[in-house]
């Protein structure tokens, strides 16, 4: 199926790619879009699902049982077509399952699948990874959705900000030229308030690889506001490129390779490791405060 697959509320609509199982758009009752206008100066992404891996591998290679495996950042089910399962006026179900492309990158047996679920102003999205196989299933998974910056009807650029729900005063990570993990920098964070400004990205994505928060609200001064709950998701990546009118808010259960390593996947920071048989789940709640 190549068309988009759209869900509504009351208050809201969604609609979503299956290739990539990708939230596309987002708008409220009055049609005011709070996604990436996916302007191609600067990205044509919208949310990305990242799995089996988030950010970038030491050489773009995963490495399993001593043998080498072709991965690029983020892995493959972005830009694979996924299964549509159900489709509902108020939800939608996708499922991707390894097969023989897959397994030349990542030599598993997987099964993800993608639900995307409105309650009035709530956008529900959860992952759930299961390991239909016999060995331990390592594999990482992150969010990666870029909303509107500045928020329809949230006045500013300059006078948005982000509010954590706990202090996050400990240093935040950066990637080196390589996209790999080597730099710390001092938390930007001032309590629980962060002024957003095009210069904190200068120097690529800001990383919290172990943030006391799992909620936060990304807010402009004229009352617009997206609530972000993030429970599952014990790391958070911010993203833009300075001057486009997008801000990645980025909930991650993994993370890019520290520079250098080059030892065996499934003992790299960041990795889930899932017992054959066994599933885990990872949900993001975003909900639409209009201005």
């Amino acid at each position: 199926m190549s068309g988009l697959v759209r869900i509504a509320s009351g208050d809201l609509t969604a609609t979503i790619a299956p290739l990539g199982a990708e939230l596309q758009s987002l708008t409220d009752s009055a049609g005011r879009e709070y996604m990436t206008d996916a302007d191609p100066r600067w990205w044509t992404g919208h949310a990305p699902l990242l799995f089996p891996i988030v950010g970038r591998l030491n050489g773009d290679v995963l490495r399993v049982d001593g043998r080498e495996y072709p991965m690029k950042q983020h892995g493959f089910a972005r830009r694979m077509a996924w299964e549509l399962l159900e489709h509902g006026e108020q939800a939608a179900h996708f499922r991707l399952k390894d097969s023989e492309e897959t397994r030349e990158a990542y030599p598993f047996a997987f099964t993800i699948t993608a639900s995307y679920e409105l309650a009035g102003s709530r956008l529900a999205t959860t992952i759930t990874v299961t390991n239909p196989g016999a060995e331990p299933l390592p594999f990482s998974f992150g969010f990666h959705p870029a909303f509107a910056w500045p928020l329809p009807g949230g006045g500013e650029k300059l006078a948005h900000r982000i509010a954590f729900e706990q202090a996050e005063p400990a240093p935040i990570r950066r990637l080196n030229a390589a996209g790999l993990l080597e730099v710390t920098a001092p938390s930007p964070v001032e309590g629980k308030q962060l002024a957003l400004s095009p210069d904190l990205f200068a120097a690529d994505a800001m990383i919290w690889d172990a943030p006391a928060s799992r909620r936060l609200t990304y807010q402009g001064e004229n009352g617009a506001a997206l609530a972000i709950a993030y429970p599952d998701l014990p790391m958070l990546g911010l993203w833009q490129k300075p001057g486009a009118s997008f801000l990645c808010i980025e909930p991650w259960a993994g993370i890019a390779d520290p520079a250098g390593y080059a030892g065996e996947f499934r003992d790299k920071p960041g990795i889930t490791l899932l017992a054959p048989g066994e599933e885990c789940s990872f949900r993001m709640d975003v909900t639409v405060h209009p201005a």
